[in-house]
């Protein structure tokens, strides 16, 4: 049994005008001709326009969509919901948000539970991406960034998405590693992932030319950055 953990700075069909690169190369993790993909928005308060984004984007590709909704609940249970999807792709937002419902609906150990009964692809940007990790830089409670600390630990360290695309990023990313709010971790550019195989770094991908991936950690004269290899990934 094999867990891929795809996290996104940004990019994906959220950020592109339909299906990206991407969301392409996590199809093809699943190594089926037709995956099934579930679409998770709870960071957006399971937003319409964005369940019919992900709907027109994902249609167009080799693959059987759904949503999972926390706001609608239809009664179905959760472990029931997930058992054939093959991927579980978690939209943008509010960090914060998604975790404690998530936590308060049980869907955080449902999705354990899936991993460990079979493959399983597990992706997202932004609050989709940070969720997985242990902690990260977010906007949840507001304009002013702040690091977060208790996300779900799939993937150890922490992790800042939208590097570039938000300038105060960068440096609430550094201040926080360097007060120990948060742990050694890796920054992703939009367009730019981390894929993780069994919550161990299997290599870096970009969907953009100019995307980048960094690993950020204490170092002797504060924190440290350095750039890593990007596999660029074709449109």
């Amino acid at each position: 049994m094999t867990t891929h953990l795809v996290a996104m700075g940004g990019g994906g069909f959220s950020m592109n005008d339909g299906a990206s690169a991407l969301d392409r190369y996590v199809l093809d993790l699943t190594g089926r001709a037709r995956p099934n993909v579930c679409f998770v928005p709870t960071a957006s308060g399971d937003a319409d326009g964005y369940v019919d984004r992900f709907r027109h984007a994902f249609e167009r590709l080799d693959c059987t969509t759904g949503h999972l909704s926390l706001f609608q609940r239809t009664g179905a249970d959760l472990a029931d919901e997930l058992a054939d999807q093959d991927v579980i792709y978690v939209g943008g937002g509010s960090t914060a948000n998604l975790l404690a419902l998530w936590r308060l609906h049980g869907l955080d150990a449902a999705l354990a539970a899936r991993a460990a009964a079979g493959d399983l692809v597990v992706c997202g940007l932004s609050a989709g991406a940070l969720c997985w990790f242990e902690g990260g830089i977010t906007d949840s409670y507001g304009p002013t960034l702040r690091p977060l600390a208790d996300g779900l630990g799939w993937a150890r360290g922490s992790v800042c998405p939208h590097y570039d695309g938000e300038a105060e990023r960068r440096p609430a990313y550094h201040a926080a590693i360097a007060a120990g709010l948060l742990a050694a971790g890796h920054a992703l550019d939009d367009g730019a992932a981390i894929h993780l195989v069994d919550g161990r770094v299997h290599t870096f991908v970009a969907e953009r030319p100019d995307a980048h991936a960094y690993r950020v950690e204490p170092g002797p004269d504060g924190v440290h950055e350095s750039a890593l290899p990007m596999t660029r990934l074709r449109a």
